[in-house]
C-alpha cells in the first residue's frame, strides 16, 4: 500500500507539471468529450420532456450511469497497469491526471481575452470571452468583458483545478474522473429552465455536494497565497467572509469573493442569459477600476492556490504512506 501511494503521488505531481507546460492540445482527444457524449446519449434516451416531474428519477439514474462509465474504466486500467509494472502505472496515471486538470487551458483562454482588450479589439475580446462563459457577451462593454473573464478564472480555479486535485489526492485518477463526470453533468444539465428543471436536478445537487469542501478550501488557499502574488490578502479575507454566499450556487462565490477581495475589485452583478436579465448581487467592493491585467492576476492567484493544494496534499499522502 505504501509503495502504491507514493507512485500515485508521483503521478499526480508529474501530471500537474505536464498540464503547466502543455495544457490541453486541441489535436489530442480529451476524455471530457467522451463524458459529454455519454451525458448527451442518456439525455436523449431518458429525458421524457420539458418540465416533467418524473424526470427527477431519470436524471438521478443518468448521474449514476455516467459516473460509473467515467470512473470504472480508469480504475480498471490503473489496476491493470499496477499489476504489470509500477513505471507503467506512473505513466498512465500521470497522463490521466494531466487530462483531468485544466489550469493551463484556463489561464490560456483568459490571456486571449486580455490580449484582445489590450489591442483595443473589443469584438475579438467579446468572442474570446464567449468561449469560456455562458452569459450573453454581445451586451458587454470592455469592462464587462474583462470582469466576465476574471470571474470565470476565479470560479474555475476550484472547478477546473483545485477540486479535481482534491479528488485525485483522495482517490487517485479514478476519483478525478468521477469528479469530472459530475462537474460536466452539472454544466450540461444543471439548468433551472423548462428543459432541465427536473432532469438536471440530481446533477446540480450532486455537483453542490462534491464541490462543497473543495470550493471552500479553494477560497481559503486563494486568501493565503494572495500576498505571495502581490495582492491584498487582508481584503480577500474580509470579502470572502462577507460575500461568499452571494450566489445562487452555494459554492461558486467562494473563490469569486476571495479573488474579488484580493484584486480589490467588484465582480458579479446582473448578467444576461438568453436575452433575459438575471439579477445578481455584487461581490467585492469597487476600490479601483478593473483592467485587462487583472485577468493575469487572477490566473496567477489560481496557480498559487493550486500549488498550495498540491504541496499540502502531497505532504499528507507521504505522511499517510509512512503510517502503512
Amino acid at each position: 500500500m505504501r509503495e502504491r501511494i507514493l507512485w500515485q503521488t508521483a503521478a499526480l505531481c508529474l501530471g500537474f507539471v505536464i498540464d503547466f507546460f502543455v495544457g490541453d492540445p486541441y489535436s489530442i482527444p480529451h476524455p471530457v468529450v467522451a463524458i459529454g457524449k455519454w451525458i448527451s446519449f442518456f439525455d436523449r434516451k431518458l429525458r421524457r420532456g420539458n418540465s416533467n416531474p418524473k424526470d427527477v428519477g431519470r436524471g438521478a439514474l443518468t448521474v449514476i450511469l455516467v459516473a460509473l462509465l467515467s470512473t470504472v474504466p480508469p480504475a480498471l486500467l490503473s489496476e491493470a497497469a499496477w499489476r504489470l509494472h509500477p513505471a507503467l502505472y506512473l505513466i498512465l496515471n500521470a497522463v490521466m491526471c494531466w487530462q483531468i486538470l485544466a489550469a493551463r487551458q484556463l489561464f490560456k483562454e483568459g490571456k486571449k481575452v486580455q490580449k484582445a482588450l489590450e489591442k483595443g479589439d473589443t469584438e475579438g475580446a467579446r468572442y474570446a470571452v464567449s468561449m469560456i462563459v455562458g452569459r450573453d457577451t454581445d451586451v458587454l462593454d470592455e469592462d464587462g468583458i474583462c470582469r466576465a473573464a476574471v470571474e470565470t478564472v476565479a470560479e474555475n480555479a476550484s472547478d477546473g483545478v483545485i477540486a479535481p486535485l482534491c479528488w485525485i489526492l483522495l482517490f487517485g485518477a479514478a476519483g478525478g474522473f468521477f469528479y469530472k463526470s459530475i462537474n460536466t453533468m452539472d454544466s450540461m444539465l444543471g439548468y433551472k429552465n423548462e428543459k432541465y428543471l427536473y432532469f438536471g436536478r440530481a446533477a446540480a445537487k450532486t455537483d453542490d455536494v462534491v464541490n462543497f469542501i473543495p470550493a471552500r478550501l479553494s477560497g481559503l488557499f486563494m486568501i493565503l497565497t494572495a500576498p505571495l502574488c502581490g495582492l491584498d490578502g487582508k481584503n480577500a479575507w474580509r470579502i470572502f467572509r462577507r460575500d461568499r454566499y452571494k450566489h445562487a450556487s452555494p459554492n461558486s462565490a467562494q473563490t469569486e469573493s476571495a479573488c474579488a477581495g484580493a484584486l480589490r475589485l467588484r465582480l458579479a452583478g446582473d448578467a444576461v442569459y438568453g436575452g433575459v436579465i438575471h439579477k445578481k448581487e455584487y461581490i467585492g467592493d469597487p476600490l479601483r477600476d478593473i483592467e485587462p491585467m487583472d485577468i493575469t492576476r487572477a490566473g496567477r492567484l489560481m496557480y498559487a492556490a493550486s500549488l498550495l493544494t498540491l504541496v499540502l496534499g502531497v505532504l499528507a499522502r507521504i505522511g499517510a504512506a509512512l503510517c502503512f
